[in-house]
């Protein structure tokens, strides 16, 4: 039995991981009684005894606890943007192609995608991959979430008994253009340029969808959006993360479809003149504790679902 300590198991990440591993049998959860959870020493020495242990904290929280770490045996799954364009750590989003599984499958590192990233770089990676979307592409993107991703305040904010009207509204935010995923999303996808993205936070729990528009100009190789649909039939075909035809909902895509599962659906809209490039998953799920939970199966040599709800 493997034994796995949640650091940082009060928050959202957190508690969903360990609802997610509560009724395994080959898994037992370590914890700190809640007076020690601060303390270095009860932490390192808790850190240092697992065979895995799961990092949900705030960025230097995060990179504190690595550094408490000195025995070489204990595999780190960090679910913060510490460590995500760390060369030295696996990144932790295995349906991009066999180097990035077998380099999480051998790590003791390995950096949890984050949410809004797991949507865009799952579209843009296979197709600068193929050939079809230049590296130095000039894109947009707009990720429509739950506020669950905002954390403990945001999430009380949105719950509150007297809701401000403001937040009865969809709210974009990050207009600065520094949105701390952007780093990933670039390095990981090749990208020369950082995209124009546009988050909005919703007045639901949770649940994230990701559009990327592009005109036909910006595809080379000839490429149409069946060849585009192509690409992704043949490097998603689940079953965690799958390519799907004609998903949409009536004419409607919405954003809560797969709220609560740990999967991600990867869809194409619009003509050959004008495409949009659709992720939809659970900002919880494939966007933070379901890619967690992936990754340690992974690592386990268990299979890529287990206890995962798809």
């Amino acid at each position: 039995m493997k034994k796995v300590f949640i650091d940082g198991k009060a928050g959202t990440t957190g508690l969903r991981i360990e609802e997610r591993l509560s009724a395994r049998d080959d898994i037992e959860i370590v914890t700190l009684p809640d007076e020690l959870r601060k303390d270095p020493t009860a932490k390192k020495e808790v850190l240092n005894s697992v065979d895995v242990a799961f990092l949900c904290l705030p960025d230097q929280a995060a990179i504190e606890s690595v550094s408490l770490i000195d025995n070489p045996n204990v595999c780190v799954i960090d679910t913060s943007t510490a460590h995500r364009t760390n060369p030295d750590w696996a990144y932790g989003f295995a349906e991009l192609g066999s180097e990035f599984e077998e380099k999480i499958k051998n790590s003791k590192r390995i950096a949890v995608p984050g949410c809004h990233a797991s949507g865009f770089i799952a579209l843009v990676y296979p197709l600068v991959k193929a050939g079809v979307l230049p590296k130095d592409a000039l894109l947009t993107a707009h990720s429509l979430t739950g506020y669950s991703g905002g954390g403990k305040k945001m999430i009380a904010d949105y719950e509150n008994d007297e809701l401000d009207m403001l937040l009865n509204g969809p709210r974009q935010y990050a207009l600065a253009q520094k949105h701390k995923h952007l780093p990933e999303m670039t390095k990981i996808t090749g990208l020369e340029n950082a995209p124009v993205f546009c988050p909005i936070v919703g007045s639901f729990y949770s649940g994230m969808e990701v559009t990327i528009p592009l005109f036909k100009s910006q595809l080379t190789n000839g490429a149409t959006i069946d060849r585009v649909k192509e690409i992704y039939k043949n490097t998603y075909k689940g079953p965690i993360v799958s390519y799907n035809e004609a998903n949409d909902e009536e004419g409607f895509l919405s954003s809560v479809r797969y709220e609560d599962y740990d999967s991600m659906s990867i869809e194409v809209y619009g003509n050959d003149d004008r495409i949009i490039l659709v992720a939809r998953y659970d900002n919880l799920g494939k966007g933070a504790s379901g890619a967690a939970v992936e990754c340690l199966n992974i690592v386990l040599g268990e299979p890529k679902t287990k206890t995962l709800v798809i």
